[in-house]
């Protein structure tokens, strides 16, 4: 089949170098919507492409989610001679979901779905400021109302006293000394070593603290008992990182998704679209006052020297950016 819409050929290029990716990774490097790119993506694979679209769960939170909902008291049955209570309008409930392994499935014909309109009032107003009928007036003819008195011209205003306009009234002043300003609160570190925290805002205004823990270089031994293979002249590294969210907004986004190794010449090294068994990768969210973890893998070529480990909450780092330095 030839692809003729550049938008999946772009889309299909970025996957065959990427190789096996998640939706949202992939849409962050193509810079498109993740609803969109899963969409084009279910259309591609059933077009006869090689190409699979999967998703991944967690079956004891599922089974969990599942439960919640399902499990509601039960209608206790009427007296003996009384008669069965009418069923509830609606459409049959299904069962609960069991037994379900984790993997990825081929997802097929799934169109988008609608979205809620919220804060739309429903209902006639009245509009503020329209005229009413003026009830209990009499009709009839009135008298003119009397001629408006001339207004009094108004005063001059008083002369400024040169000496109070200069220094204000007497016991105050309108400047400060040089040795009593206010203290201004000091701007907050972006840059750190390993183990230390830094903290930096989200996207949304997400109150994020990001710790290093720790960097594991080389990682070769870790990055094969996973199952890969590195290629000749290439290493594994892993890095370890905790994000905490301390305000009141939830961030919504991979935690690593901008998370890079800066060589000594200004590279900026992406991480490796792959986990490890022994080392679990970040998850999507972290909820207000929740502390999440994972690792993050990069393979680069054997012989570069990295200098920092850079994150950041977009694709260009920008003023919320933090960075550690991994050289003495």
């Amino acid at each position: 089949m030839a692809v003729t819409d550049p938008v999946d050929a772009r889309l299909l290029a970025a996957l065959a170098e990427l190789g096996k990716v998640a939706v949202h990774e992939l849409a962050a490097k193509v810079g498109m919507d993740p609803r969109e790119v899963a969409y084009r993506l279910v259309a591609l694979s059933g077009s006869g492409l090689p190409l699979l679209v999967g998703v991944e769960s967690d079956p004891n939170g599922l089974r969990a989610a599942l439960a919640g909902a399902w499990n509601r008291p039960a209608t206790p049955p009427p007296a003996p001679g009384q008669p069965m209570p009418p069923r509830p309008a609606g459409p049959p409930v299904p069962p609960p979901v069991q037994n379900v392994p984790s993997g990825a499935y081929q997802v097929q014909n799934v169109p988008s779905g609608a979205y809620q309109v919220q804060n739309v009032p429903s209902g006639r107003y009245s509009v503020p400021g329209a005229s009413q009928p003026v009830q209990g007036m009499p009709s009839g003819r009135y008298a003119p109302p009397p001629p408006a008195r001339p207004a009094t011209p108004p005063r001059p205003p008083a002369p400024v006293d040169p000496v109070m306009s200069t220094w204000g009234p007497p016991q105050t002043a309108s400047w400060a000394r040089g040795d009593q300003r206010p203290a201004v609160a000091p701007a907050p570190q972006r840059t750190g070593r390993v183990g230390e925290t830094l903290s930096t805002q989200g996207l949304e205004g997400e109150q994020l603290a990001i710790q290093l823990l720790e960097v594991q270089d080389p990682a070769d031994f870790l990055f094969g008992a996973a199952g890969y293979r590195l290629e000749e002249g290439e290493r594994s590294i892993v890095v370890h990182t905790e994000v905490t969210n301390r305000g009141a907004i939830p961030f919504a986004s991979l935690p690593d998704n901008f998370l890079e190794l800066v060589t000594a010449d200004g590279k900026a090294i992406t991480k490796a679209p792959v986990s490890l068994s022994s080392r679990p990768p970040h998850k999507i969210g972290v909820q207000p006052g929740e502390t999440a973890g994972g690792h993050t893998v990069y393979v680069l070529p054997e012989q570069t020297r990295v200098t920092s480990l850079r994150w950041s909450p977009r694709p260009e780092p920008d003023e919320r950016s933090l960075t550690w330095t991994l050289e003495d």
